[in-house]
């Protein structure tokens, strides 16, 4: 290689190098202006505690009982001759069911009927020879002793024999059949239930914490001691489907007079109209007890930290320093706390940015307006 070539080589390394040097100059200059770039978009963001009311819903799993549900059974023994119903069928008071063959029946009582006869002529013959002074007023109290012993047996005739016909007790639906016609059944055997839907008892268990709170609170009025009337709450009843169903309950609860000394709940019973008979016996749901806190003192989730099971907040003083203070939580709602004690309305505290900032420290921030950080809130704070 001659010696021109050799310069020539030698000036495009040192340009080479230099070129590399300044590019990573270059790129050393953009990641320093990335990364303050990246610090001003952690401005600290500081708000208010806002007061409003709030709804709180408490859950409680729920049985659904009809208002009246009632066994069908037959009170005689016989074979089933009738079945005028189906089951699931909507059936009238007084309603004409089932009849069991009645012939025995209507035998004893006419043969009842018969010596009810015999005993009422005996009195009346007896009465005449009193009359003529035969016999004395003891015959005749004998006689008429008979004669009402006789009545009665026919009353009992009659009754065995209308217990061959079974009726519907009151305005309801027919269940499940148990017997079918041509049956033989035992005196006692159940037939079939009779539901009354249009008013649903929904049972559910409220735990004994609950139960004093609820109590506590300004959203019952005592109606008597097993009776609490509703005042600043709604009661609304979620389907197994979780769509809600679309009549409300009565203002009135009805509370069992006794805990359950297992689970240390106490039964509690909500009335339920149920016009469209969407309802039935035995169904499952959940109770939705809502009850509405006036002027509640609500902050952010996202605004607190833990510190060893305690919550805590930094509030932002007038001379812009930040303080780190404790707080309790009355209740917990999807993004946000209901504050119990630890704030005063109209307090600073930071809202984002809480982890970049220490006790004591100065700090620069931007004021949101809280209405407007509640209505933005969209997730649970981690």
């Amino acid at each position: 290689m001659n010696l021109p070539m050799i310069r020539t080589a030698f000036l495009a390394s040192i340009l080479l190098a230099a070129s590399a040097c300044k590019h990573s100059d270059e790129e050393g200059h953009g990641h320093e202006h990335e990364h303050k770039h990246h610090e001003t978009e952690h401005t600290i963001v500081a708000t208010s505690p806002a007061m409003q009311d709030v709804v709180l819903t408490r859950k409680y799993v729920s049985q659904i009982h009809s208002r009246r549900h009632i066994e069908l059974r037959a009170l005689e023994r016989g074979y089933l001759e009738e079945v005028l119903v189906d089951e699931g069928q909507s059936v009238k008071k007084g309603e004409l069911l089932f009849r069991l063959l009645p012939v025995v029946y209507k035998a004893r009582l006419h043969g009842d009927q018969a010596e009810l006869q015999t005993a009422e002529i005996k009195l009346r013959n007896t009465e005449q020879l009193f009359e003529q002074h035969v016999v004395s007023d003891q015959e005749v109290a004998l006689a008429r002793a008979d004669m009402e012993k006789a009545k009665a047996k026919v009353e009992l005739a009659a009754a065995e024999l209308s217990f061959t016909e079974i009726r519907a007790p009151f305005d309801g639906i027919v269940d499940r059949q148990y017997e079918q016609q041509g049956s033989l059944t035992e005196e006692g055997d159940m037939l079939t239930t009779v539901s009354d839907n249009t008013v649903m008892w929904v049972y559910f268990n409220v735990p004994e914490a609950d139960y004093l709170e609820f109590l506590d609170s300004e959203s019952v009025h005592p109606q008597g001691q097993q009776r609490l009337k509703l005042q600043n709450s709604k009661l609304e009843l979620q389907l197994a489907n979780g769509k809600l169903f679309d009549q409300a309950a009565a203002d009135t609860l009805t509370v069992e007079s006794t805990f359950n000394n297992e689970t240390g709940n106490i039964l509690f019973r909500a009335d339920f109209p149920n016009p469209r008979g969407l309802l039935r016996h035995g169904q499952t749901g959940t109770l939705l007890l809502r009850q509405t806190l006036a002027g509640a003192m609500v902050i952010p989730q996202r605004s607190t930290f833990e510190i060893l099971d305690k919550l805590y907040v930094f509030v932002i003083g007038e001379d812009e320093v930040a303080h780190q203070r404790r707080i309790t939580v009355d209740h917990e709602m999807d993004d946000v706390f209901v504050v119990a004690s630890g704030l005063e309305a109209g307090e600073k505290l930071v809202l984002d940015g809480v982890r970049q900032i220490r006790d004591g420290e100065h700090v620069e921030f931007e004021y949101r307006d809280p209405q407007t950080v509640l209505a933005n809130l969209k997730h649970r704070a981690e």
